[in-house]
């Protein structure tokens, strides 16, 4: 009787699991670089300037993604809602307005993160 070989214990990334990272950090490297631009005209500062910034958001999705399995529900929460903040909070000091605006928004907008993904977590999660 034939059996099923094990599957192999290398690390396995799934496709569809780097496709989301990859997009949202496409759509905030864009977005930082259209804010850095300031109306002025696009040069290679503000094309590097959107990479590096996408390049940094994805890889902290994706690291996230990671060890997010690995974690309370509450922490987990936590931690997507801590990301929002800083994300939305350094967006907005891009446009020039006050570091505590930009910090206010940025509180708002993790709080909301977290209270949503505490939400999800705890309704469709065992």
């Amino acid at each position: 009787m034939a059996h099923a070989a094990p599957a192999a214990r290398g690390r396995h990334i799934d496709r569809s699991a780097l496709t989301r990272p990859l997009m949202l950090g496409l759509v905030y490297g864009v977005y930082a670089a259209f804010l850095e631009r300031q109306t002025g005209p696009v040069d290679a500062g503000n094309v590097f300037y959107g990479i590096l910034c996408g390049a940094l958001f994805a890889a902290c999705l994706v690291a996230m993604a990671r060890i997010a399995p690995r974690m309370m529900q509450e922490l987990r929460a936590l931690m997507y809602g801590a990301f929002a903040a800083v994300a939305m909070g350094y967006l907005y000091s891009l446009t020039g307005d006050s570091v505590l605006r930009s910090a206010g928004i940025g509180l708002l907008t993790g709080a909301g993160v977290a209270v949503v993904a505490f939400y999800r977590y705890h309704t469709r999660e065992p």
